[in-house]
């Protein structure tokens, strides 16, 4: 523990935990969202298109994660505007989306002249190579993302459980999905920092399934995710430092040992229950 502690007087430490901090609010606010309305899928089309992005304004001599936010918002927008049963019912296009933005991606960086970046740091993440200037961009993304949340709380959490109940209310549903996947897109933006485009989806999937365990309450069910987001980032930052391992990878595998240990604590709280009951 002295030696973790220690490594605090780092900045790459210091930013790599204020990284993983910043994405664990996201992981679980927004990703609660997307588990809840099963959206999982689109987000991932939404998160490989990014990578066309990056790549362009990589090739451009640009930072890349402009260009990611660039695409990742288009897709964001173009899902938006199909709506969300028309663009799950059209999963051949956010496969064009997945697979394309990887493809284009890999094509423009390839293209570029001189040094080629290792695609690995994009693809796994690696949160100890986050700068400054990054931590304060992904703090703004993170204020603004959770600023937008609250103002629309009500009715994204409406549209979320049942649309059609918030259609009849007068919600624009439309609207409020397209909103979410703007906020989906932006998330993406950050998480490929920490943990990589392809293992992204873990971490917005991980902290809510394990909150939707724990909880019934949903802004309850936020806290928790937000807390397990914590623990599942600094726990496997610390593992890969321990282990020697890449901390993208060791965030993702630390958070699916957590997902399990939860999953077979309830089982056996609630045998226990249901036995005292027939007791």
């Amino acid at each position: 523990m002295s030696e973790l502690l220690a490594l605090l007087n780092y900045e790459f430490a210091r930013n790599a935990l204020m990284a993983a901090v910043l994405a664990s609010v996201l992981a679980g606010t927004v990703g609660t969202f997307v588990v809840v309305k099963r959206l999982v899928f689109i987000a991932g089309g939404i998160s490989h298109a990014a990578f066309a992005g990056l790549g362009f304004f990589y090739w451009l001599g640009g930072n890349p994660l402009t260009g990611a936010v660039v695409v990742a918002v288009l897709a964001a927008l173009l899902l938006g505007w199909l709506g969300e049963h028309r663009a799950r019912s059209q999963d051949a296009l956010i496969g064009v989306l997945w697979a394309g933005g990887m493809a284009t991606g890999i094509v423009f960086i390839h293209l570029t002249p001189g040094y080629t970046p290792d695609l690995m740091t994009y693809l796994f993440g690696d949160i100890l190579t986050v700068s400054r200037a990054d931590v304060y961009l992904l703090a703004a993304l993170t204020v603004g993302v959770i600023v937008v949340m609250a103002l629309f709380y009500r009715t994204l959490v409406a549209v979320a459980f049942d649309e059609t109940f918030a259609a009849v209310q007068g919600a624009p549903v439309k609207w409020m999905t397209t909103l979410l996947l703007v906020l989906v897109a932006l998330s993406v933006i950050m998480l490929i920092q920490v943990v990589g485009i392809v293992l992204l989806i873990a971490l917005f999937t991980i902290p809510p399934m394990i909150a939707l365990m724990l909880a019934q309450r949903f802004i309850v069910v936020l806290g928790i995710a937000v807390a397990a987001g914590l623990i599942t980032s600094t726990g496997g930052l610390a593992g890969s430092y321990w282990l020697d391992l890449p901390s993208g990878p060791a965030i993702v595998l630390f958070g699916i040992i957590a997902l399990v240990l939860v999953r077979g604590w309830t089982a056996v709280t609630a045998a226990g229950r249901r036995a005292s009951g027939a007791g």
